[in-house]
């Protein structure tokens, strides 16, 4: 059985490249967002034409970027979705709502610090993760049914 798994939220570190390698050997195919910024920004525009406005341009972006994103978290399996500490991260929330309203089991990777401030996103998580091993390590169990 393969495990569809989209990768979801922050995008200046390499936890997806960590995820995918941990899980070296299972039957697992991931998704992702577009992760360079400037292609996700300006996505819409480049495509569907120029706007005047900033807030025209982040809108065509954002929905363009919202067809790729609900259609794979709809075709995931699982979705996980990265808090990072950095940045405000408002897809990555958006991405766990959407998750868990569709019922596809939601794993949540972040630091032990940022418990209190995610605990609603927390309650609707089946696992939380703190860090990249662990995320692959829930992957094996709910495939393999192994340990680490």
């Amino acid at each position: 059985m393969t495990l569809n798994v989209y990768l979801s939220g922050e995008i200046h570190t390499d936890w997806r490249e960590q995820v995918i390698d941990a899980c070296d050997g299972l039957d697992v195919a991931f998704s992702a967002p577009v992760t360079n910024h400037a292609a996700s920004d300006d996505c819409g525009v480049a495509i569907l034409g120029a706007e005047d406005q900033k807030f025209w341009h982040d809108h065509k972006g954002a929905k363009l970027n919202a067809i790729r994103t609900r259609n794979a978290i709809t075709a995931a399996d699982v979705v996980v979705v990265r808090f990072g500490t950095e940045y405000k991260q408002w897809n990555a929330a958006f991405d766990a709502g959407f998750a868990a309203a569709l019922g596809t089991p939601l794993i949540v990777l972040n630091p032990p610090e940022h418990g209190h401030a995610l605990k609603e996103v927390h309650a609707a998580a089946l696992a939380v993760a703190h860090d990249p091993v662990q995320v692959a390590q829930c992957l094996r169990y709910v495939l393999t049914g192994e340990l680490p």
